[in-house]
């Protein structure tokens, strides 16, 4: 015990600045999906265009992330995170202010969200939690979990400071100080402390006078033993999954509410709630992996956000029971992507951490985008959500069981040599 709160010590005086340039970086990236739901509606009456168009460039974006994670991923693995962020943020910067450069033509529109879609792959998901997740082993839960929780503070800080931006400035100024007043910050502490175990690995070699190495040989699987790797597609499979059912949730939770005979005020104010124990939900996770089987603390997690579909399946109306509800959704989904996270490095090691997790992420947007649509056909056919309710009680409990039934994690203190993990 006395060793691994050693360990955990030094990891966090030695990682803190990383995971504090990390947590901003996550809120950089998503700063913008934070502010469009304070953006939508000035530029749509300037251009007198639908909802739907202005919410179409977002929509790019998803697809592109689901579409090409896994060859960005491949950049990772062979320079790094730091030698593909820093170059990123910079033209990031300048996708985001070009959005304010609308001109009323809907190709334009799309086309900037185009561009902004596939420069913004260089600090996405997978570029945070690479760097994150290469650095610490003994408190990898914790240091993940502050580092997603930058995601969670975007939507909680971006919409009051979109509000602000535009009231103030205007919705096109709003882009340019998006793009580059947080865009500089980000980029200033991702200079100073943006080195992953590249980086150190690197620098171990040039102080010990060793010929630097292009591409450090972490421990790890190789793609091949990856693709034929059961536990990792049982990840794959269940975040599609959960993903799919929570967002599918999330895009129409005021509807449903409104359906078991809350009002809209009341709707919008349990969403907040939701919203707000997110946080919480990826802190307390942190701290539960750090000190428990990952595989367990996920299977509860996600077997217990089947609980918010289950009461609200059931039409209940009485307060107590919707905010259980609305908490367990909100709990859970700050607990997802981490837990994935986690689980994925555990299971393949940083040798191919970048592809894989590419992978993983496509799925995570992959599913995303399905289950707001998924969730609307339901409603559109049937005239009720019964039917997603349902399928979301059932779905989340098998994705949580095939959490449960995960193997041991690979023991990485040297490169695999092994296709199977040890009994």
């Amino acid at each position: 015990m006395t060793a691994t709160v050693g360990g955990v010590r030094n990891e966090w005086q030695q990682g803190w600045t990383l995971v504090l340039a990390s947590f901003f970086g996550f809120l950089y990236f998503s700063a913008m999906f934070s502010s469009m739901s304070v953006l939508m509606g000035p530029i749509a009456a300037e251009f007198d265009w639908s909802r739907t168009l202005v919410a179409a460039g977002a929509s790019i974006s998803a697809v592109v992330t689901a579409l090409l994670s896994p060859f960005f991923g491949i950049l990772i693995d062979r320079y790094g995170t730091r030698r593909l962020a820093l170059p990123g943020l910079v033209i990031t910067a300048f996708a985001i202010s070009a959005l304010g450069q609308a001109n009323g033509s809907a190709i334009q529109w799309l086309a900037l969200w185009a561009i902004y879609a596939v420069i913004t792959l260089s600090v996405k998901t997978t570029i945070w939690t690479a760097a994150v997740a290469g650095v610490f082993d003994k408190a990898r839960g914790l240091a993940l979990a502050i580092t997603l929780a930058g995601a969670t503070a975007a939507h909680a800080i971006m919409p009051v400071l979109a509000n602000y931006l535009v009231m103030t400035f205007g919705w096109r100024m709003t882009f340019v100080w998006i793009g580059m007043g947080i865009g500089g910050i980000v980029l200033l502490l991702s200079w100073l402390f943006l080195y992953d175990a590249h980086d150190r690995q690197r620098g171990s070699q040039a102080q010990e006078g060793k010929p630097v190495a292009a591409k450090p040989d972490f421990p790890g699987l190789s793609l091949a033993q990856a693709w034929r790797d059961f536990a990792l597609w049982r990840i794959g499979i269940s975040i599609f999954v959960i993903m799919a059912l929570t967002i599918g949730l999330l895009m129409h939770q005021i509807e449903i509410l409104v359906e078991v005979g809350v009002t809209r005020t009341n709707a919008a104010w349990l969403a907040s709630l939701a919203g707000a124990t997110g946080i919480a939900g990826k802190i307390i996770t942190g701290l539960l992996l750090d000190r428990f089987r990952g595989n367990w603390v996920g299977g509860l997690t996600m077997t217990s956000a089947a609980l918010a579909f289950a009461v609200l399946l059931t039409g209940a109306k009485t307060v107590p029971l919707l905010v259980f509800a609305m908490l367990v959704n909100g709990y859970t989904a700050g607990a997802k992507l981490h837990i994935v996270s986690y689980l994925t490095v555990k299971y393949c090691g940083m040798k191919n951490f970048g592809k894989i997790y590419g992978v993983i992420t496509s799925m995570v947007a992959a599913g995303s985008g399905f289950g707001p649509i998924l969730a609307g056909y339901i409603y559109d056919t049937t005239g009720n959500y019964d039917a997603f309710l349902m399928l979301g009680t059932l779905g989340l409990v098998l994705s949580g069981l095939m959490f449960f039934t995960l193997p041991r994690y690979p023991v990485w203190d040297e490169p695999v040599q092994s296709e199977r993990h040890p009994a």
